[in-house]
């Protein structure tokens, strides 16, 4: 895979997540939506959208035949994938969601890829890998950062929506650890968005009561499923391809930043002192593990 691919496709899979965290933010904030019918909504297009990349995909290898196209839903989709991975998954979604109802698009996104990455770190430690000195003094200050960001005091974000977004990271992380070193991901990500379904079905029972939507809401979450995290899932595995585990690490460390200027432009969002020196210290310190060759830290998508 040449270079200027690889580049391509890792530009498109970042803004790709920066774009999750502004179509959540814009559906809660702009249109009035409620986070349960956001994330069923989320879910369910992103599995609608799968199967049908899977079904062209089937169709395309079987050189024409209609046969793939007749298989049922669930029963060509549950073949792949597991049900921990989609509890994972519904679980980074929802908390997605509600967390999105009283965070900003940056600090949201800087909250999640700060517990993502903090998390591979943590789990590439607990299976024996060794942070040096300058690794070690680096975690210290991306937990400083993320510590500052959400203390208590003058334009802290949100305790409950901070608490949110962190659990959605922690969520994310095992659902990522899982996925790692799967065979076919298209096939295995349509699968877990599938068993995904019906607890996206449940939230939404239990919300019921508080039920609100639009075209635009909908709209949003529509997009966000079926294509910047369905198809956007799928630009990322294809990029990781030609990606060292270290590089892709780092290159995700970009999206705060992204969902931040996006909030700024297209929101009309504050951007904060402490949101800029948390930026710099979560960034940098987790940067600073990652992009070291000790350990080696495979983080497979977010």
């Amino acid at each position: 895979m040449s270079t200027a691919r690889i580049f391509i496709l890792t530009l498109l899979a970042m803004i790709a997540f920066a774009s999750n965290s502004l179509l959540c933010r814009a559906a809660l904030k702009e249109s009035s939506s409620d986070p349960a019918t956001f994330t069923f909504v989320r879910i369910f297009s992103g599995a609608i959208a799968l199967w049908l990349l899977l079904k062209i995909q089937r169709l395309l290898r079987a050189e024409g035949t209609a046969s793939p196209l007749v298989e049922s839903f669930s029963g060509s989709s549950l073949r792949y994938g597991n049900w921990i991975s989609a509890v994972a998954l519904f679980a980074y979604a929802a908390g997605f969601s509600f967390a999105y109802t009283s965070l900003s698009a940056g600090t949201g996104a800087l909250l999640l890829f700060g517990a993502v990455q903090a998390m591979m770190i943590l789990w590439g430690l607990h299976k024996g890998e060794r942070l040096n000195t300058i690794q070690i003094a680096g975690f210290i200050v991306a937990v400083a950062g993320l510590v500052v960001l959400v203390f208590p005091g003058l334009s802290a974000p949100p305790l409950i929506g901070s608490i949110l977004m962190l659990g959605a990271g922690l969520a994310w992380g095992i659902y990522s650890l899982r996925g790692k070193g799967e065979g076919n991901p298209v096939s295995v990500t349509t699968g877990n968005f599938v068993r995904a379904v019906p607890f996206a079905i449940a939230l939404s029972i239990i919300f019921f009561p508080s039920t609100n939507y639009n075209l635009a809401g909908i709209t949003c979450a529509i997009i966000s499923g079926a294509v910047t995290s369905g198809l956007g899932y799928v630009v990322w595995y294809s990029a990781l391809r030609g990606l060292k585990t270290a590089s892709a690490a780092t290159v995700q460390l970009s999206v705060p930043v992204l969902a931040a200027t996006g909030g700024i432009l297209l929101l009309g969002e504050p951007i904060t002192v402490r949101y800029m020196l948390a930026s710099v210290a979560v960034l940098g310190g987790i940067g600073i593990v990652v992009a070291s060759p000790h350990p080696q830290i495979n983080l497979s998508k977010r």
